[in-house]
């Protein structure tokens, strides 16, 4: 699939679910907000976004745009994979669009975590891989849409730091169409088990 294909895709996938800006979010919605990220979130993503678990994704500076999509998703119970379904369809369900967009907007404006140094001797290779892809297997550079240093946009999740361990499992839901996004699948489909871990570890390794 042409990086071009992929990137109208999942544009369009995106802003199909419409989003909140942060100037239209009232005082009170943030309030509550924080009380939901300080007294619930916070259990499994860690304070202010932080994750000590890496089980559980670092939320802390991720862009407010694809937050807002995810928990659209789990309400909707449009995302299916494990945790999602075991944790996060309840968590979203009680949540209206304006707390969508406030929780979204807290967890943006936290300071990212710091990223956690790789003993993996894979690094290397997963730096090449997410800059450059393999073109030998028709996969195209990570760095295509989620930026050169894995900041991500507005479009595309930031994954600079998050840990391996869920960014691995998160790979292989889009491979196995757990979550059922067909630009990620056909990205996946075509990776390796082994550069799937050589990225994960590269992009852990990230600081913020």
């Amino acid at each position: 699939m042409k990086i071009a294909t992929i990137i109208s895709l999942s544009l369009a996938g995106l802003f199909s679910v419409g989003v909140t800006v942060a100037q239209d979010i009232g005082a009170e919605d943030r309030q509550a907000a924080l009380h939901i990220a300080v007294t619930t979130c916070a259990t499994c993503h860690g304070a202010g976004g932080r994750s000590i678990s890496p089980k559980f994704p670092s939320l802390a500076g991720q862009h407010a745009s694809y937050l807002i999509a995810q928990l659209k998703n789990f309400k909707l119970q449009s995302r299916g994979d494990p945790d999602a379904l075991g944790y996060m369809w309840g968590m979203a369900a009680p949540l209206n669009d304006e707390l969508m967009a406030a929780l979204a907007d807290y967890y943006n404006r936290q300071q990212p975590a710091n990223g956690i140094a790789s003993a993996s001797n894979q690094v290397a290779l997963g730096r090449d891989i997410y800059a450059n892809g393999v073109a030998a297997d028709g996969i195209p550079a990570c760095a295509a849409c989620h930026g050169p240093d894995a900041q991500g946009t507005d479009a595309f999740p930031r994954l600079r730091g998050l840990s391996a361990q869920y960014s691995l499992k998160q790979l292989r839901s889009f491979k196995n169409n757990l979550r059922d996004v067909a630009t990620m699948h056909g990205v996946v489909s075509g990776l390796k088990t082994a550069d799937m871990k050589a990225v994960v570890d590269y992009l852990q390794s990230l600081g913020p």
